[in-house]
């Protein structure tokens, strides 16, 4: 005798309408929203988007702040590529994005890898490494103009005990622009120990621990547990150091003014000078395109290097 197993019937899903109420609640919720975005939509409009798009257009004119001024398409464009300051000034921005950024990253991390240990004075030191952060730019630079200074500056009586000959640092074009950087790098490195040391106690302590139950080294357990999850941190620390750099402006302009000669000109101080010197903002808008240009290409190498990092 067989038995036949009949399948419970399977209920149609019904199509849930909304409520009235409910229909009024989200309605009320998006606007709410929208009220909320409303300061940063118009922060955003009238200092970033309405800038951009002035720029954009003044960069295809001869405008000089003057009543006259015409339509040059991208005849300044042309001219930039023909200017030997301005070539000058990309390089050594891009030069001292390329020192600078990955120094400063890696000795951000070691130092902010250090700082999440359980030491004495812990909170001295992270106090300590983030005051040149929140110090005025101009003090900065004027302390390390007494560093440089040739006759009694400390960096030159640091070498003398080595038996090294006085250098003449921010005079000599060989060491000018490497002496920037040094000064970069220390003023740009309270930011991302914050940033890291707070992205390392979010670290899972359950992968941590298991790494070790598994006889993980300090490095297998870094390069396989921690490293792994700071990668999104480790992308904006980039962007914002890539923004940084390229703007770099009152360091060279306090200590250097863009020498000796041109050694130390960076694009900003060129920008600067074209546009509020020499009254040409047109030229100068389109040199800023430019630099918008190379960091969004420098923003977008970062960004292929973190993916084919995470793929790894």
């Amino acid at each position: 005798m067989s038995t036949t197993l009949e399948r419970p019937a399977l209920d149609t899903p019904r199509k849930v309408t909304p409520s009235k109420d409910s229909r009024t609640l989200l309605r009320s919720q998006v606007r709410t929203g929208w009220a909320l975005l409303t300061p940063a939509l118009l922060h955003s409009g009238i200092f970033i988007v309405i800038p951009v798009v002035a720029v954009l257009v003044l960069s295809l004119t001869d405008y000089s702040f003057g009543d006259t001024w015409s339509w040059v398409g991208f005849g300044n464009y042309s001219d930039l590529f023909r200017d030997v300051d301005f070539l000058a000034s990309l390089w050594h921005t891009v030069l001292y994005a390329i020192v600078v950024i990955p120094i400063s990253m890696a000795i951000s991390l070691a130092v902010a890898i250090g700082l999440n240990q359980k030491i004495r004075g812990i909170g001295f030191f992270r106090t300590a490494f983030y005051i040149p952060t929140v110090t005025a730019t101009v003090a900065i630079a004027t302390i390390w103009l007494w560093i440089y200074n040739p006759g009694s500056g400390l960096a030159n009586g640091f070498l003398s005990l080595f038996g090294f000959a006085p250098n003449r640092w921010l005079a000599d074009p060989a060491t000018a622009l490497p002496s920037l950087m040094v000064v970069g790098i220390w003023q740009g490195l309270g930011t991302k120990i914050i940033i890291y040391l707070a992205a390392l106690q979010g670290v899972s302590r359950d992968l941590l621990e298991s790494a070790d139950l598994d006889g993980a080294n300090r490095w297998q357990r870094f390069r396989n547990v921690t490293w792994p999850a700071l990668g999104p941190v480790q992308f904006f620390v980039l962007i914002t150091s890539i923004v940084g750099t390229f703007q770099v402006f009152d360091l060279v302009y306090v200590m250097t003014r863009g020498g000796p000669g041109s050694e130390t000109r960076v694009l900003v101080l060129d920008i600067y000078q074209n546009a509020f010197q020499d009254l040409k903002l047109g030229y100068a808008s389109a040199e800023t395109v430019i630099m918008m240009i190379v960091i969004a290409l420098f923003i977008g190498v970062g960004r292929f290097l973190q993916k084919a990092d995470a793929n790894d």
